[in-house]
């Protein structure tokens, strides 16, 4: 019967086929669509992130030219001065303060007693499952015993597997979304003598639950101090948090005690670890290495120095001076010049041993050289591929005077030390072989195959593990296998933008990957539904982005635009839009998204902004460029803000207020006028009390990106 039926209908067998292929391309056709959405998406959250970072450390530069160049009684300086007093907290008096603050009978949460035990750990978890919070007596208890332990603990932690263990290994696990169930995920069973653990950095900031992250990991140190492991990240650093939430969080959390908290958590963040070696074989550290990484040098820093990894850099003058000498190669010292070197960047300053210092209200032109410029054009001249000791030392080593007065800070041996540690927190792997200073996040460098290599045979391992990076699988590896990054934080920039994932790894020291996304929704969703998701996000984040510079922009078009006819084409569009941002976004490819209609391939792009439709401020202030400024520079106001609030009260005075923006407007370089700032002040000064509470006016100044991004993504549109 079945040989009768084939010859009947020969035609059905390749219509059948051809109609398999057809649908077979199609959804090859479409899975490629989207999984470039979502790398595009990836990218812009990325980008903005590190930006973010850069225009930290630009920050930090600023402080440490204040520093040093301003005179020590004056306001301005004062108003920073505290976050350099690095022996403020090993003289305080206050570390058994604990035992004065009284637990009342109503509290009802867990209660910790001394030493620890498991039963206590296993309480804590249930606790804050259930949003219990942790009496502050407790807190500052748990944390005292946390830093009696750590600071007996090495630089480096040795361990080892054995046949009956496995250990496991966490990255990140902080993020804005369920960040606590992110650390219950990573849990393969709690910790115990049985079940070891390696956390690798970053436990705190971008989340609401860092503090509970943290007195967790802590009790099961104090509970199983050989089986629990922790290094160091680069968000343990008390100036770092004071940007990405981690202060606002514990302040929030603990009023009345917050601050002491908060002093204790800085002392213990300079103690952590900087790294952990398994079986002799396998590094784990946070960030990354560098060709200069030396891990007999990292054994013996003394690690609790380091409060802030980038204070060294800060204080060795980063930020040009205003002097009549316009060579930005070299600083005076008395008679004689040297070059300029700093503990991560390449960059120069002009500086002179007896110049006289000024105050902020006399402020005269700044000579500036850009440290991205000298990179780039040092690169161009090296190539790719030259080695960071050699970029590094050809500014260290040309034209040194030997002069034994020129000594000072700049050329304490112990600089290698300190720039080693910050290759360890802020570096990244890059695929070409060489070692670069890490211009995108600001600090660190970026190393390549043949840099792992030597720093892998020099110390007689096999493999090197990190985290420091979002990777949408939870993990990845590069240079042939021998470097793994793993981050343990889904749905790290929005609900469903990435998996988690840890490791588990026995006596063969063969990794082996967990993933998961820790919220139920997220698993249910499709794959279009997933992208589409995380890319209205990332496209709203970007649109706030546009706006807040907005001026910059405006100016970068009329350059395209010398008959001001107001229009200009979308490839020169495009063009200034990455001269102004600076983000190495595929504009072109996010034009569909970002831009609506044009008339002859031109776009009106005073039109092209009304449609952003992004929601301001509603002010009667009448400073368009000092509202702009504010939305631009919206994380640098707020890390003022927290360092000018000494009490940690949440609330600065009207004056304190006017220095606030008086200490940005120099670090800008722009001229905010007094009268605009206080204008700005009494707008914002709602019950007249001349005092202005930091959460509201950062929350009343915060843009937010309107209805037109969710109509057009809704309505089937995307990135491609």
């Amino acid at each position: 019967m079945c040989c009768n039926i084939l010859p009947r209908h020969p035609h059905h067998i390749p219509t059948a086929m051809r109609a398999a292929l057809l649908i077979q391309r199609w959804y090859r056709q479409y899975v490629a669509r989207l999984e470039m959405r979502r790398r595009c998406t990836w990218n812009i959250f990325q980008s903005i992130e590190y930006a973010g970072e850069q225009d930290q450390i630009k920050l930090y530069n600023f402080f440490g030219y204040l520093m040093d160049h301003f005179t020590p009684a004056s306001s301005e300086r004062n108003l920073i001065s505290h976050i350099f007093r690095e022996h403020d907290i090993g003289r305080d008096v206050e570390w058994e303060s604990y035992k004065s603050i009284e637990v009342p009978e109503l509290y009802s949460g867990p209660h910790l007693s001394f030493p620890m035990t498991f039963s206590n750990a296993a309480e804590l978890v249930e606790a804050f499952k259930n949003k219990q919070q942790l009496h502050s007596r407790y807190v500052l208890q748990l944390l005292v015993e946390s830093w009696r332990r750590l600071r007996i603990l090495p630089n480096i932690s040795q361990i080892s597997t054995c046949h009956s263990k496995e250990i496991t290994i966490c990255g990140r696990n902080q993020n804005a979304h369920q960040a606590f169930k992110q650390l219950i995920s990573c849990f393969n069973g709690l910790p115990s003598s049985e079940r070891p653990y390696v956390f690798n950095g970053d436990y705190v900031d971008r989340g609401k639950d860092s503090l509970e992250i943290l007195l967790i990991l802590f009790s099961f140190l104090l509970v199983y101090p050989n089986d629990v492991h922790l290094n160091r990240g680069n968000h343990e650093d008390h100036i770092v948090n004071l940007r990405y939430g981690f202060t606002k969080e514990v302040l929030g959390k603990y009023k009345l005690h917050g601050k002491k908290i908060l002093k204790l958590l800085q002392k213990i963040f300079s103690w952590l670890p900087l790294a952990t070696v398994i079986d002799h074989k396998v590094l784990v550290l946070h960030g990354g290495i560098s060709d200069t990484t030396d891990l007999h040098l990292l054994s013996r820093v003394d690690r609790h120095k380091v409060t802030n990894p980038f204070k060294k850099q800060m204080r060795s003058g980063l930020i040009g001076s205003d002097l009549e000498d316009n060579d930005p190669t070299y600083e005076f010292v008395g008679s004689s010049r040297r070059r300029v070197r700093s503990l991560t960047h390449t960059t120069y300053t002009v500086t002179r041993h007896e110049a006289p210092r000024r105050s902020l209200q006399v402020q005269t032109t700044r000579v500036t050289y850009s440290v991205e410029e000298e990179l780039k054009k040092r690169r161009r001249q090296a190539g790719l591929s030259q080695s960071y000791r050699d970029l590094h030392n050809s500014t260290m080593n040309s034209d040194l005077d030997s002069d034994p007065d020129s000594g000072g800070e700049l050329l304490d041996s112990n600089e290698d030390e300190w720039k080693q540690i910050v290759d360890l927190l802020w570096s990244d792997p890059m695929p070409q072989d060489g070692c670069i200073p890490n211009d995108v996040r600001g600090g660190g460098c970026y190393w390549g195959p043949n840099v792992t290599e030597e720093v892998l045979r020099r110390h007689n391992l096999t493999l090197l593990i990190r985290s420091h990076e979002c990777k949408q699988e939870g993990y990845e590896f590069c240079h042939n296998r021998k470097v793994l990054t793993i981050f343990s934080a889904s749905n790290y920039y929005e609900v469903g933008s990435n998996r988690g994932a840890y490791i588990r790894m026995g006596p063969d020291l063969v990794p082996h990957f967990i993933q998961y996304q820790a919220n139920r929704s997220t698993r249910e969703l499709t794959l279009r539904q997933s992208v589409g998701q995380t890319e209205r996000s990332a496209l709203k984040a970007l649109r706030e982005k546009l706006f807040a510079h907005k001026s910059e922009l405006v100016s970068a078009f009329q350059v395209y635009d010398p008959e001001h006819k107001g229009r200009i084409s979308l490839g020169n569009w495009a063009s200034a839009m990455e001269a102004v941002l600076k983000l190495g976004l595929p504009w072109r490819m996010l034009r569909s998204q970002l831009v609506g209609e044009t008339v002859d391939g031109m776009l009106d792009y005073q039109l092209w902004f009304r449609e952003l439709s992004i929601t301001e401020h509603k002010t009667e202030l009448s400073n368009a460029n000092l509202l702009e400024t504010m939305y631009k520079n919206h994380s640098n106001l707020e890390t003022i803000f927290r360092i000018i609030d000494t009490d940690n009260s949440g609330l600065i005075s009207l004056e304190e207020f006017r220095q606030t923006w008086k200490l940005l407007s120099t670090h800008l370089q722009t001229d905010i006028s007094d009268k605009a700032i206080s204008d700005l002040a009494v707008s914002i000064d709602f019950n007249k009390d001349g005092s202005i509470d930091i959460n509201e006016f950062m929350e009343a100044f915060r843009l937010v990106g309107g209805d037109l991004l969710q109509t057009k993504c809704s309505s089937g549109g995307s990135i491609l």
